[in-house]
Protein backbone atom coordinates (compact mmCIF):
# COMPACT_ATOMS: atom_id res chain seq x y z
CA UNK A 1 0.00 0.00 0.00
CA UNK A 2 0.99 3.43 -0.86
CA UNK A 3 1.22 6.39 1.79
CA UNK A 4 -1.68 8.14 2.44
CA UNK A 5 -1.40 11.18 -0.42
CA UNK A 6 -1.01 14.60 1.65
CA UNK A 7 -2.25 16.26 5.27
CA UNK A 8 -4.65 18.67 5.67
CA UNK A 9 -4.70 21.04 8.63
CA UNK A 10 -8.39 21.42 10.08
CA UNK A 11 -8.68 25.01 11.52
CA UNK A 12 -7.54 25.59 15.18
CA UNK A 13 -3.68 25.39 16.20
CA UNK A 14 -2.67 25.41 19.79
CA UNK A 15 0.31 28.70 19.37
CA UNK A 16 -1.00 32.46 19.95
CA UNK A 17 -0.28 34.19 17.41
CA UNK A 18 -0.74 33.68 13.43
CA UNK A 19 2.73 34.31 12.62
CA UNK A 20 3.69 31.37 14.36
CA UNK A 21 1.06 29.19 13.29
CA UNK A 22 2.23 29.83 9.33
CA UNK A 23 5.94 29.50 10.19
CA UNK A 24 5.67 26.60 12.11
CA UNK A 25 3.10 24.81 9.41
CA UNK A 26 5.01 25.70 6.36
CA UNK A 27 8.77 23.99 7.94
CA UNK A 28 7.04 21.25 9.29
CA UNK A 29 4.59 20.17 6.20
CA UNK A 30 4.70 22.87 3.47
CA UNK A 31 5.67 19.78 1.04
CA UNK A 32 2.58 18.15 2.71
CA UNK A 33 0.30 20.57 2.51
CA UNK A 34 -2.27 22.38 -0.20
CA UNK A 35 -3.70 25.01 2.48
CA UNK A 36 -2.83 26.45 5.74
CA UNK A 37 -5.21 27.95 8.51
CA UNK A 38 -3.83 30.69 10.98
CA UNK A 39 -4.55 28.66 13.95
CA UNK A 40 -7.98 30.23 15.14
CA UNK A 41 -6.14 32.11 17.54
CA UNK A 42 -7.56 35.27 20.02
CA UNK A 43 -11.06 35.37 20.86
CA UNK A 44 -11.81 32.22 18.05
CA UNK A 45 -9.99 29.53 20.61
CA UNK A 46 -12.78 28.02 21.25
CA UNK A 47 -14.39 27.55 17.46
CA UNK A 48 -17.85 29.31 17.59
CA UNK A 49 -17.98 30.15 21.64
CA UNK A 50 -17.19 33.98 20.89
CA UNK A 51 -20.16 34.53 18.97
CA UNK A 52 -22.85 35.20 21.93
CA UNK A 53 -20.78 37.80 22.93
CA UNK A 54 -20.73 39.49 19.49
CA UNK A 55 -24.58 38.41 18.96
CA UNK A 56 -25.96 40.17 22.48
CA UNK A 57 -23.98 43.59 21.23
CA UNK A 58 -27.15 43.97 18.90
CA UNK A 59 -30.17 45.86 20.01
CA UNK A 60 -33.24 43.70 19.89
CA UNK A 61 -31.05 40.73 21.44
CA UNK A 62 -30.70 39.76 24.89
CA UNK A 63 -29.33 37.41 27.06
CA UNK A 64 -30.66 33.85 28.20
CA UNK A 65 -30.19 33.73 32.53
CA UNK A 66 -29.08 36.52 34.49
CA UNK A 67 -25.27 35.07 34.98
CA UNK A 68 -22.51 34.59 32.59
CA UNK A 69 -21.26 31.70 31.64
CA UNK A 70 -17.32 31.94 31.84
CA UNK A 71 -15.64 30.43 28.92
CA UNK A 72 -12.06 32.02 29.68
CA UNK A 73 -13.22 35.84 28.92
CA UNK A 74 -15.97 34.31 26.81
CA UNK A 75 -19.29 34.63 28.34
CA UNK A 76 -21.30 31.67 25.98
CA UNK A 77 -24.82 32.35 27.39
CA UNK A 78 -27.46 32.30 24.31
CA UNK A 79 -29.25 34.86 23.32
CA UNK A 80 -32.75 35.31 22.28
CA UNK A 81 -34.98 38.02 20.65
CA UNK A 82 -36.05 40.94 23.21
CA UNK A 83 -39.94 41.04 23.43
CA UNK A 84 -41.93 42.55 20.81
CA UNK A 85 -38.68 42.14 18.71
CA UNK A 86 -39.07 40.39 15.55
CA UNK A 87 -35.81 38.57 13.63
CA UNK A 88 -36.41 40.60 10.23
CA UNK A 89 -35.21 43.72 12.18
CA UNK A 90 -32.23 43.13 13.96
CA UNK A 91 -29.58 44.32 12.91
CA UNK A 92 -26.16 42.16 13.43
CA UNK A 93 -22.94 43.56 14.20
CA UNK A 94 -19.95 42.37 12.60
CA UNK A 95 -19.35 38.82 13.31
CA UNK A 96 -15.35 38.67 13.45
CA UNK A 97 -14.76 36.66 11.22
CA UNK A 98 -13.65 39.12 8.40
CA UNK A 99 -11.38 41.31 10.53
CA UNK A 100 -9.71 38.32 11.62
CA UNK A 101 -9.49 36.81 8.35
CA UNK A 102 -8.09 40.16 6.49
CA UNK A 103 -5.25 40.70 9.53
CA UNK A 104 -4.16 37.00 9.02
CA UNK A 105 -4.29 37.14 4.96
CA UNK A 106 -1.43 40.36 5.73
CA UNK A 107 1.25 37.90 7.85
CA UNK A 108 0.32 35.28 5.21
CA UNK A 109 0.88 37.41 2.05
CA UNK A 110 3.82 38.60 3.80
CA UNK A 111 5.63 35.38 4.58
CA UNK A 112 4.73 33.71 0.99
CA UNK A 113 6.30 37.20 -0.62
CA UNK A 114 9.28 36.63 1.71
CA UNK A 115 9.66 32.67 1.15
CA UNK A 116 8.72 31.03 3.91
CA UNK A 117 5.45 29.99 2.86
CA UNK A 118 5.52 28.15 -0.22
CA UNK A 119 3.68 29.89 -3.41
CA UNK A 120 1.72 27.11 -4.39
CA UNK A 121 -0.10 27.03 -1.23
CA UNK A 122 -3.51 28.89 -0.18
CA UNK A 123 -5.05 30.65 2.80
CA UNK A 124 -7.43 28.59 4.77
CA UNK A 125 -10.44 30.50 6.11
CA UNK A 126 -12.65 28.21 8.71
CA UNK A 127 -16.09 29.18 8.86
CA UNK A 128 -19.38 27.88 10.64
CA UNK A 129 -22.35 26.67 9.53
CA UNK A 130 -25.51 28.88 10.62
CA UNK A 131 -27.22 25.59 11.92
CA UNK A 132 -23.66 25.44 14.32
CA UNK A 133 -23.93 28.37 15.52
CA UNK A 134 -27.90 29.31 15.97
CA UNK A 135 -28.19 25.68 17.17
CA UNK A 136 -25.86 26.16 19.51
CA UNK A 137 -26.48 30.01 20.99
CA UNK A 138 -30.10 31.00 20.46
CA UNK A 139 -33.13 30.41 22.07
CA UNK A 140 -34.82 27.41 20.71
CA UNK A 141 -38.14 29.23 20.10
CA UNK A 142 -36.31 31.61 17.70
CA UNK A 143 -33.75 29.70 16.36
CA UNK A 144 -36.11 29.20 12.80
CA UNK A 145 -36.66 32.87 12.51
CA UNK A 146 -33.10 34.47 13.38
CA UNK A 147 -31.13 31.68 10.94
CA UNK A 148 -31.83 33.30 7.69
CA UNK A 149 -31.07 36.72 9.76
CA UNK A 150 -27.57 34.80 10.80
CA UNK A 151 -26.66 33.58 7.20
CA UNK A 152 -27.03 36.87 6.03
CA UNK A 153 -24.75 38.33 8.12
CA UNK A 154 -22.14 35.35 7.97
CA UNK A 155 -21.99 35.54 4.37
CA UNK A 156 -21.91 39.33 4.21
CA UNK A 157 -18.45 38.35 6.18
CA UNK A 158 -17.54 36.08 3.36
CA UNK A 159 -17.92 38.77 0.97
CA UNK A 160 -15.64 40.77 2.97
CA UNK A 161 -13.38 37.95 2.85
CA UNK A 162 -13.77 37.63 -1.09
CA UNK A 163 -13.27 41.12 -1.45
CA UNK A 164 -9.93 41.58 -0.11
CA UNK A 165 -7.87 38.18 -0.49
CA UNK A 166 -7.18 37.18 -3.83
CA UNK A 167 -9.33 34.49 -5.10
CA UNK A 168 -6.19 32.12 -6.47
CA UNK A 169 -4.79 32.80 -2.58
CA UNK A 170 -7.66 31.64 -0.79
CA UNK A 171 -9.39 28.43 0.80
CA UNK A 172 -13.02 28.70 2.49
CA UNK A 173 -14.24 25.63 4.88
CA UNK A 174 -17.32 25.34 6.33
CA UNK A 175 -17.02 23.61 9.79
CA UNK A 176 -20.27 21.35 10.15
CA UNK A 177 -20.45 19.85 13.42
CA UNK A 178 -24.18 20.68 15.20
CA UNK A 179 -25.24 18.86 12.06
CA UNK A 180 -24.33 15.44 13.69
CA UNK A 181 -25.59 16.05 16.98
CA UNK A 182 -28.71 16.95 15.29
CA UNK A 183 -28.45 13.51 12.85
CA UNK A 184 -27.50 11.66 15.89
CA UNK A 185 -30.43 12.81 18.15
CA UNK A 186 -33.08 12.62 14.93
CA UNK A 187 -34.58 9.23 16.34
CA UNK A 188 -34.69 11.31 19.59
CA UNK A 189 -36.90 14.29 18.69
CA UNK A 190 -37.39 15.77 22.76
CA UNK A 191 -33.27 15.41 22.24
CA UNK A 192 -32.84 17.35 19.13
CA UNK A 193 -32.16 20.60 18.72
CA UNK A 194 -33.38 20.80 15.36
CA UNK A 195 -36.39 23.36 14.40
CA UNK A 196 -36.83 21.51 11.06
CA UNK A 197 -37.83 18.42 10.38
CA UNK A 198 -36.51 16.42 7.59
CA UNK A 199 -32.67 16.91 8.99
CA UNK A 200 -30.85 15.35 6.22
CA UNK A 201 -32.55 17.20 3.16
CA UNK A 202 -32.21 20.73 5.45
CA UNK A 203 -28.93 20.45 6.61
CA UNK A 204 -27.64 19.21 3.53
CA UNK A 205 -29.52 21.98 0.94
CA UNK A 206 -28.22 25.00 3.91
CA UNK A 207 -24.95 23.98 3.33
CA UNK A 208 -25.06 23.31 -0.35
CA UNK A 209 -26.28 26.99 -0.73
CA UNK A 210 -23.04 28.24 1.34
CA UNK A 211 -20.94 26.39 -1.12
CA UNK A 212 -22.68 27.93 -4.03
CA UNK A 213 -21.73 31.45 -2.35
CA UNK A 214 -18.12 30.71 -3.00
CA UNK A 215 -16.70 31.64 -6.36
CA UNK A 216 -15.07 28.66 -8.61
CA UNK A 217 -11.42 30.13 -8.30
CA UNK A 218 -11.57 30.21 -4.58
CA UNK A 219 -11.31 26.35 -3.23
CA UNK A 220 -14.30 25.28 -0.93
CA UNK A 221 -14.26 22.29 1.60
CA UNK A 222 -16.10 20.93 4.32
CA UNK A 223 -14.81 19.30 8.12
CA UNK A 224 -17.71 17.12 9.25
CA UNK A 225 -17.24 16.95 13.09
CA UNK A 226 -18.70 15.16 15.83
CA UNK A 227 -17.46 17.95 18.32
CA UNK A 228 -14.73 18.10 20.29
CA UNK A 229 -15.16 19.63 23.73
CA UNK A 230 -12.83 19.05 25.95
CA UNK A 231 -11.03 16.48 23.52
CA UNK A 232 -13.87 14.31 23.41
CA UNK A 233 -16.99 14.29 20.62
CA UNK A 234 -20.05 14.78 21.82
CA UNK A 235 -21.23 11.11 20.83
CA UNK A 236 -19.21 8.88 19.24
CA UNK A 237 -20.24 7.94 15.98
CA UNK A 238 -20.46 3.86 15.46
CA UNK A 239 -19.15 3.93 12.06
CA UNK A 240 -18.41 6.21 9.73
CA UNK A 241 -21.74 5.57 7.66
CA UNK A 242 -23.94 8.97 8.68
CA UNK A 243 -20.35 10.56 7.25
CA UNK A 244 -20.41 8.69 4.31
CA UNK A 245 -24.02 9.45 3.96
CA UNK A 246 -23.57 13.16 4.18
CA UNK A 247 -21.02 13.51 1.91
CA UNK A 248 -22.14 11.72 -0.47
CA UNK A 249 -25.28 13.98 -0.44
CA UNK A 250 -23.68 17.19 -0.05
CA UNK A 251 -21.61 15.70 -3.03
CA UNK A 252 -24.19 15.36 -5.38
CA UNK A 253 -26.26 18.32 -4.15
CA UNK A 254 -22.71 20.89 -4.92
CA UNK A 255 -22.71 19.43 -8.67
CA UNK A 256 -26.78 19.64 -8.88
CA UNK A 257 -25.77 23.27 -8.34
CA UNK A 258 -26.20 26.18 -11.24
CA UNK A 259 -22.29 26.66 -10.62
CA UNK A 260 -21.79 22.35 -10.62
CA UNK A 261 -19.00 22.59 -8.39
CA UNK A 262 -17.23 19.65 -7.16
CA UNK A 263 -15.66 20.19 -3.45
CA UNK A 264 -12.02 20.28 -2.89
CA UNK A 265 -12.18 18.68 0.23
CA UNK A 266 -14.19 16.68 2.64
CA UNK A 267 -12.63 15.49 6.35
CA UNK A 268 -14.52 13.36 8.45
CA UNK A 269 -12.96 12.53 11.89
CA UNK A 270 -11.52 8.76 13.30
CA UNK A 271 -11.89 8.44 17.12
CA UNK A 272 -9.18 7.30 18.59
CA UNK A 273 -10.14 3.58 20.18
CA UNK A 274 -11.39 2.84 16.32
CA UNK A 275 -8.96 0.77 14.45
CA UNK A 276 -11.49 -1.77 13.51
CA UNK A 277 -12.75 -2.52 9.80
CA UNK A 278 -16.25 -2.04 11.44
CA UNK A 279 -15.49 1.95 11.84
CA UNK A 280 -14.03 1.93 8.33
CA UNK A 281 -16.36 -0.40 6.41
CA UNK A 282 -18.89 2.56 5.02
CA UNK A 283 -16.51 4.35 3.17
CA UNK A 284 -16.33 1.78 0.65
CA UNK A 285 -19.83 3.47 -0.31
CA UNK A 286 -18.03 6.66 -0.79
CA UNK A 287 -18.32 8.21 -3.93
CA UNK A 288 -17.40 11.52 -4.37
CA UNK A 289 -15.37 13.06 -8.05
CA UNK A 290 -11.82 12.18 -8.41
CA UNK A 291 -11.09 16.13 -7.59
CA UNK A 292 -12.55 16.32 -4.58
CA UNK A 293 -10.08 15.25 -1.35
CA UNK A 294 -10.52 12.79 1.01
CA UNK A 295 -8.84 13.40 4.59
CA UNK A 296 -9.08 10.97 7.42
CA UNK A 297 -8.93 12.25 10.92
CA UNK A 298 -7.06 9.29 12.26
CA UNK A 299 -4.14 11.25 13.89
CA UNK A 300 -4.27 11.64 17.57
CA UNK A 301 -1.69 13.33 20.29
CA UNK A 302 -1.92 10.71 22.60
CA UNK A 303 -0.75 7.28 20.28
CA UNK A 304 1.57 9.30 17.61
CA UNK A 305 2.63 7.10 14.18
CA UNK A 306 1.83 3.93 15.61
CA UNK A 307 -1.97 4.72 16.11
CA UNK A 308 -2.25 6.78 13.10
CA UNK A 309 -0.46 3.75 11.03
CA UNK A 310 -2.74 1.41 13.02
CA UNK A 311 -5.82 3.59 11.23
CA UNK A 312 -4.15 3.77 7.81
CA UNK A 313 -4.00 -0.11 7.54
CA UNK A 314 -7.49 -0.66 8.15
CA UNK A 315 -8.69 2.33 6.02
CA UNK A 316 -6.57 1.41 3.40
CA UNK A 317 -8.74 -1.84 2.86
CA UNK A 318 -11.61 0.54 1.66
CA UNK A 319 -10.15 3.14 0.35
CA UNK A 320 -7.40 3.46 -2.54
CA UNK A 321 -6.80 7.22 -1.89
CA UNK A 322 -7.30 9.25 1.15
CA UNK A 323 -4.56 12.15 2.91
CA UNK A 324 -4.33 12.54 7.02
CA UNK A 325 -5.85 14.98 9.67
CA UNK A 326 -6.42 15.05 12.93
CA UNK A 327 -9.97 14.75 13.84
CA UNK A 328 -10.61 18.21 14.51
CA UNK A 329 -8.44 20.93 15.44
CA UNK A 330 -5.67 21.27 17.82
CA UNK A 331 -6.13 24.77 18.90
CA UNK A 332 -7.05 23.05 23.04
CA UNK A 333 -4.89 20.86 22.70
CA UNK A 334 -2.36 20.67 25.99
CA UNK A 335 0.73 22.87 25.80
CA UNK A 336 3.99 21.50 23.85
CA UNK A 337 2.03 18.81 21.49
CA UNK A 338 1.70 20.90 19.01
CA UNK A 339 5.09 20.00 17.25
CA UNK A 340 4.78 16.52 17.61
CA UNK A 341 1.41 16.35 15.97
CA UNK A 342 3.09 18.35 12.92
CA UNK A 343 6.12 15.29 13.47
CA UNK A 344 3.62 12.76 12.89
CA UNK A 345 1.51 14.19 10.29
CA UNK A 346 4.75 14.55 8.29
CA UNK A 347 5.86 10.51 9.12
CA UNK A 348 2.74 9.39 7.47
CA UNK A 349 1.56 11.35 4.87
CA UNK A 350 3.63 12.04 1.43
CA UNK A 351 4.53 14.69 -0.08
CA UNK A 352 2.40 16.27 -2.43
Amino acid sequence: MTQPQGAHLVGSINFDDVETTFRTSAEYLGTHLKRIPDGEVGERFHWIAFQPDRLAAAAGLERVGDEPIRLRELDVRPVKLSPGVSAEDLVLPALGYADAALASWEVFSRLQAAGVIPERLRFQVSLPTPVGVVGSFVAAEDRASFEPVYQAALLAELDRILDGIPHESLAIQWDAALEFAIIEAAGYRQQSRAWFEDVWAYQVGRLAELIECVPGEVEVGIHLCYGDAGEKHFVEPSDTGNLVRFANELSAATLALPTSRALDWIHIPVPIERDDEAYFAPLAGLRLPDETEFYLGLIHREDGVEGATRRIATAQRFLDSFGVATECGFGRAPEGTTVPLFETHRTVAAAW
